[in-house]
């Protein structure tokens, strides 16, 4: 018999759920089973598989060390070469400036060549973290950046501050905001709404004026901070995030982010590659700010945060913009 203590970083989920993670090898099928025949116990006593675990509980397992450790994966903590850029951290979150060609997650020939990877190592060198010691959490970010897109992304360190940054931005208590340069000139700030549908297959978005199947209702914060002959630069408010919002509403209006090759415009993409080598879309995410926060967290409340852009990106705005 094996027993689990439930600390804070388990705690507020159902068992089910946390049993999934932590015999993330096993069949859903077992681990109701084991439930159901009190193979699985709360409190030594039977459990039902959606009571809600909290710290102090206990779990217990009545069965063999090998059919644990089988349906048991073990963290494997990969060895980063990214570097991060960390513009604010506490005991809870960190904040981190993606730069340009670093993905937020991994993929199969990128392991360690990302943020969730960096962040994980990063917090075990520091000792903050510990994977022989966790049952299931493991650092997460709670929000991504396209590969070519720059900027913040917020990492958290426990699961309650997961939850809690989750929560926020899903209720639009977190505004992000992003800078861009943009095709034509751009007059007047506005807000700019649509609808967005996927097409899965292609990886790409299109907007429509009105409702069509499977399509989801937008809105994008427009703030003009400059102009020059045929190129504005511009604050994005990211009103609902939707996959690809920014540089597909923007094309939509007939101003395409220079350098999107996929919702772009082919001539300025060309000038802008050849001039300035430019090979990414001029989008990076450069301002948050903490509007409403849940108690836990409630100390980032009217806090706001920037992240300073490439080099590439601060010479071309200098250069069309003065």
């Amino acid at each position: 018999m094996k027993e689990l203590i439930i600390d804070k970083n388990d705690s507020g989920q159902r068992l089910d759920r946390f049993l999934k993670k932590y015999l993330s090898k096993a069949p859903n099928s077992f681990i109701y089973k084991m439930i159901r025949k009190k193979n699985i116990k709360l409190n030594n006593k039977k459990a039902s598989p959606e009571t809600t675990i909290i710290e102090g509980d206990i779990i217990q397992l009545y069965l063999a060390d090998e059919t644990i450790e089988k349906f048991r994966e073990q963290i494997k903590v990969e060895k980063s070469h990214t570097s991060l850029n960390i513009i604010y951290e506490d005991q809870n979150i960190m904040i981190i400036n993606k730069p340009v060609g670093i993905l937020s997650h991994s993929a199969n020939k990128d392991y360690g060549n990302n943020i969730v990877d960096s962040m994980i190592h990063y917090l075990c060198q520091k000792g903050e973290y510990n994977p022989r010691i966790e049952k299931t959490f493991t650092p997460a970010i709670c929000n991504r950046l396209d590969r070519n897109t720059s900027g913040i992304i917020i990492g958290a360190k426990n699961y309650t501050s997961l939850k809690v940054i989750n929560e926020a931005i899903k209720q639009r208590n977190i505004n992000k905001y992003y800078k861009t340069i943009v095709k034509g000139i751009i007059k007047k700030d506005m807000i700019v709404e649509g609808f967005l549908s996927k097409d899965g297959e292609l990886n790409k978005v299109e907007i429509t004026d009105r409702e069509i199947d499977d399509s989801k209702r937008i809105f994008t914060g427009i703030k003009v901070l400059a102009t020059s002959n045929q190129y504005s630069l511009l604050e994005i408010e990211l009103i609902t995030g939707r996959t690809h919002q920014i540089r597909a509403h923007l094309a939509s209006l007939g101003h395409p982010v220079i350098g999107d090759v996929k919702y772009g415009n082919k001539n300025t993409n060309k000038y802008f590659k050849e001039k300035y080598n430019l090979q990414s879309q001029f989008l990076h995410g450069h301002r948050i700010a903490f509007t409403e926060i849940d108690k836990s967290l409630e100390y980032l409340k009217g806090k706001e945060f920037i992240a300073k852009a490439g080099g590439k990106f601060i010479q071309i705005e200098k250069e069309l913009f003065g």
